[in-house]
Formats: structure tokens, C-alpha cells, sequence
């Protein structure tokens, strides 16, 4: 048990890299999108420069791809977060590897014939990921491949040969091993992963027929498959086919809930839109819900750590709010709190059964830039538009009470909360004088900081998340707490051979300090 708990703390550690890095991009769309929006500038003059609007586009284009591509984020940054050492050599492995898997998951499609035209991917649950069609296995891909990589590394990257196979020791080993266990992985996945696929496909057709609890487990299955990325399996049927609903708009019959709502905008002959418009509500949780969930978890910070939760929280709140991009949000709980990601899933169904039960029709699908655009010129008849906001009033009320109330109950390790970390004394850390080792640059700080923990000897991995110093040690046992409080930290956690360090958002200039003294313990070796 106590090896498994290690392995999954370390585990949850690797991730912080690829998270961490959501928020920044997340920022960078909604700045872009806010100046490039050209349907906009019909509101806010000074947007009609095209300069103004070339600008926006290039910035949110730029960033956008990011985001289109989180499997490769994660196949690169969890290596980096598993590996012991080398970690730029665990990185390049992981991308390589990733590459091997997703072309050899097309070859297998391409010699079976399996490859759809590109007009029916996102129907059939298929994708392009990095100008190679494959099966949509979303984020988990990136998750397999780079915890695989991980692994191997940390297991492999000391193997040595003599002779004239030296060459292939180390970091190269692990990619002769990496390369065909990816091959193997992606043939794998093209044959199995379809199963996945045709039952998740299952479980929408059998959500049309159940009314309003039909929404809440749409919406339950929408967002809870975001981690996957198969959630647009739950979401395009309804939106593009007769799942979503058939009607007759302008003498054409039209199919989805999607292209109903875009056919009776057109047409001014259309009092009210179809209630079908409810399929694609799913802004409700991302304009509203989620604001009550990052108000939440702000409030519930420490007192001490406000500063660094907001500075996660707010972009990625904003973002969600203004372009209905939740991913920077949604991956700050994801894998610290997943309780409350399925809380979260569940109330997001609930938000789209209450628009059904009150009978809103207006169109929510993304952020509040396009519920703005698409809703306002349609008039509060034809779009009920401020109902949904009334909703979206409860459910982020909703939403608020629900998180505070769960974090605060179970300790939940939300951005700003340190859970049992003792406070630092309120006097100024003592200074520690301590001159450098010979030939280092190391400084008095790293020192004394490596000396508290055992000594380098005892010091296995060294690791940083927003605010603590994270460490494997072959013996916790030794660490001198004491002496780590003269140093500014603010408090110890043991877990098994997990040690954390609290220093507060200036963590990352400890490690770099704790790092030279080591000797770049966790730098490239080349």
C-alpha cells in the first residue's frame, strides 16, 4: 500500500507541468478572440480596425493550438515530472514515442482500410493529431504514452553496455525500449479503442428518450469525459444528426440541434427557437458554474496563499467565462480534488435539466462572447436569453456552496490550500551563513537546505509544485525540521518516502538554489 501511495503522489506530481501551463494559454485566447472578434466590433467601434482585429486573430490562433493539442502537452510534461534525472532526455523520449504511437495507430487504420473521408472524422471518432488521422482518444493518450516513457526511464535510463554496444546505454536504451512498446500501444488502441468509442456512442442513443433526466445525463457524460477527450462521442450526435431533434425550417428539414438553431436564426419567420437549442446549453457550467467553483476555492485558500490561488484561478476563470475554454480551470482540480470534477459533471447535468424543466431556448453553447452575439439580436421572444442567465444566477450559487462546503469538509487539495502545514513564525527567517562547497556555485541557502534533508546522499528526486518543495528521500526520518524553519520554510508533510517542503511561491528559486548544490542531480547528464 505504502509503495502505492508513493507511486500515485509522484504520479499526481508529474502532471503540474502540463496544468500549470493551461492557465497562461487559456489567457492568451480570450485576449485574442476579445480583439479579433469581428462580430464584435458591431458593438464596440474602435474593433472594426482591421489591424486591431489581424492582431487578435494571430494571438488566439497562435494559443489555440495548445489546446488541440493536450495529448502531446502531457506526453512530454509527465516524464519530465517522472523522471529522477535526465529529465530533458525523459522529455524527448516521451515526444518521440508519442509520434511512433499515433503513426503506428494510422498505419493500422490506413492497412485495414479504416480511415474515413476527412468530412466524416469527428462522426465516426476519428481526429487528426499532428497532421496524422487517428482514432480521438483525447488527453488519455498523452497520459498512457507519457507515463509509459516514465517508467522505462526511471527503470532503464542506468543500464549500461560495454563494447560496441556503449552506445546504446542510458537514455538511449529507454527509447529502444520505448519505440516498439509504443508501436505495440497504438496497434493496440486501433483495434480496442473503437469498443470504447461504440459504447459511449451506445449511451447517448439511449439519452434521448429519457426527457429531462436525458439532459442530465447528457450533461453529466459530456463533461466527465473531458479528460478523455471522447466527449464530443456524447455531444455530435445531438448536435448533427436527428438525435438532437428534426424540424422543418424555411420548407427544408433540417437534422441536430445545432444546425436547427442556425437555420432558425436565419429565418426571421421563426418566433421562438426550438427547445432542441437545450443539447447545446452546455455554456450554462462554463459561463456560471465554474465561476462559482473558482470563487469557491479562492475562499476556501489560506489566508497565506490567496495571492498564488488567484493568479491560477483568475485567467483560468476568465477564460472559461468569456470563450467557454475550461480546460485551465477544470485541470486545476482534475487530479488534486477528482471528487470534485465528478461534482462538478454532475452539477452541469443538473444546470441542463433545469433549461429544459423552465423551458429556456436560448443558445449557451461556449462563453459569453458568443451567448452575447448569437442571443442579443435574436430578442428576448425568439431567444428567452434572460432566463438562461437567471439559471446560470442559481447554478453558480450552487456550484459555490457545493465546492466550499466539500473542500472545507474532506480537506481538499484545492490551488492555495496546504493541507496540515504548520505556519511559519512570524519573524524573519534566520540568515545562514555558509560558505559554498569547492568548485560549486552552490549557495549558503541550498546548503543548509540539502544538509536538513540528510545530505545529498539521502536526497533520491527533487521536484516543485506551486508552493512546495518535493522530495524522495531514502530516509525522512533524518530530516531536521528545525533547521528548515531557519531557512524560511513554512512547514514539513511526510508521506512515506514523499517529503514536502513549504516555501511559498518563491519555491522554485529554493529548488533552483537546492538543484546546484546537488550537482544537477536533476539536469541533463550528457
Amino acid at each position: 500500500m505504502k509503495q502505492v501511495i508513493n507511486g500515485l503522489q509522484l504520479f499526481g506530481k508529474s502532471l503540474f507541468a502540463p496544468i500549470l501551463i493551461l492557465p497562461i494559454i487559456g489567457l492568451f485566447i480570450a485576449f485574442g478572440n476579445v480583439f479579433g472578434n469581428g462580430n464584435l466590433a458591431q458593438y464596440v467601434p474602435f474593433l472594426e480596425n482591421p489591424a486591431i482585429q489581424n492582431v487578435g486573430k494571430f494571438i488566439s490562433s497562435s494559443a489555440v493550438s495548445i489546446l488541440q493539442n493536450l495529448a502531446l502537452v502531457f506526453a512530454v510534461g509527465i516524464p519530465i515530472g517522472l523522471a529522477k534525472k535526465d529529465k530533458g532526455y525523459a522529455a524527448l523520449t516521451g515526444l518521440v514515442t508519442f509520434v511512433i504511437f499515433i503513426n503506428a495507430m494510422h498505419q493500422v487504420l490506413k492497412l485495414s482500410e479504416r480511415l474515413v473521408a476527412p468530412e466524416a472524422m469527428q462522426l465516426s471518432g476519428q481526429a487528426t493529431v499532428l497532421n496524422v488521422q487517428v482514432l480521438e482518444m483525447g488527453v488519455f493518450a498523452g497520459i498512457l504514452i507519457g507515463a509509459l516513457v516514465g517508467v522505462l526511464h526511471n527503470k532503464y535510463c542506468d543500464t549500461e553496455f560495454k563494447g560496441v554496444m556503449q552506445i546504446y546505454s542510458g537514455h538511449r536504451f529507454v527509447a529502444i525500449l520505448a519505440i516498439p512498446s509504443a508501436m505495440i500501444l497504438g496497434a493496440l488502441a486501433a483495434e480496442f479503442w473503437p469498443f470504447v468509442q461504440d459504447g459511449i456512442t451506445a449511451l447517448a442513443n439511449g439519452i434521448k428518450n429519457l426527457g429531462d433526466v436525458g439532459f442530465l445525463i447528457y450533461g453529466f457524460l459530456e463533461r466527465i469525459l473531458i479528460p478523455t477527450g471522447l466527449h464530443h462521442l456524447v455531444y455530435t450526435p445531438f448536435l448533427y444528426t436527428e438525435l438532437g431533434g428534426t424540424a422543418t425550417v424555411a420548407g427544408e428539414v433540417v437534422y441536430g440541434a445545432r444546425n436547427i438553431y442556425f437555420a432558425e436564426m436565419a429565418d426571421p419567420s421563426v418566433a421562438v427557437l426550438s427547445s432542441t437549442v437545450n443539447w447545446d446549453a452546455r455554456g450554462l457550467a462554463k459561463m456560471f458554474g465554474l465561476m462559482g467553483a473558482a470563487l469557491a476555492m479562492y475562499v476556501t485558500a489560506d489566508k497565506k496563499n490567496k495571492t498564488m490561488a488567484k493568479a491560477i484561478l483568475l485567467p483560468a476563470a476568465v477564460t472559461s467565462f468569456l470563450l467557454g475554454v475550461t480546460e485551465p480551470l477544470e485541470f486545476a482540480f482534475l487530479f488534486t480534488a477528482p471528487i470534485l470534477f465528478f461534482t462538478h459533471a454532475v452539477l452541469a447535468g443538473i444546470g441542463m435539466m433545469l433549461l429544459n424543466i423552465f423551458g429556456v431556448h436560448a443558445i449557451g453553447a461556449n462563453g459569453v462572447i458568443d451567448f452575447l452575439l448569437y442571443n442579443l439580436p435574436l430578442g428576448t421572444t425568439k431567444s428567452n436569453w434572460p432566463m438562461f442567465i437567471l439559471v446560470g444566477l442559481i447554478m453558480f450559487a450552487v456550484y459555490f456552496v457545493v465546492f466550499r462546503t466539500l473542500i472545507l469538509k474532506m480537506n481538499l487539495k484545492t490551488p492555495g490550500r496546504e493541507e496540515g502545514v504548520e505556519e511559519a513564525p512570524k519573524s524573519a527567517p534566520i540568515e545562514v551563513k555558509l560558505s559554498a562547497a569547492p568548485g560549486t556555485n552552490a549557495s549558503p541557502l541550498g546548503e543548509t537546505i540539502v544538509t536538513a534533508l540528510g545530505g545529498s546522499e539521502n536526497i533520491e528526486n527533487v521536484d516543485n509544485c506551486y508552493t512546495r518543495l518535493r522530495l524522495v528521500l531514502k530516509d525522512p526520518n533524518v530530516v531536521d525540521e528545525q533547521m528548515l524553519k531557519e531557512t524560511g520554510s513554512k512547514g514539513v508533510i511526510k508521506s512515506g518516502n514523499n517529503v514536502q517542503v513549504v516555501y511559498g511561491l518563491n519555491v522554485k528559486s529554493v529548488r533552483d538554489q537546492v538543484d546546484q548544490k546537488l550537482g544537477g542531480l536533476n539536469y541533463e547528464n550528457v
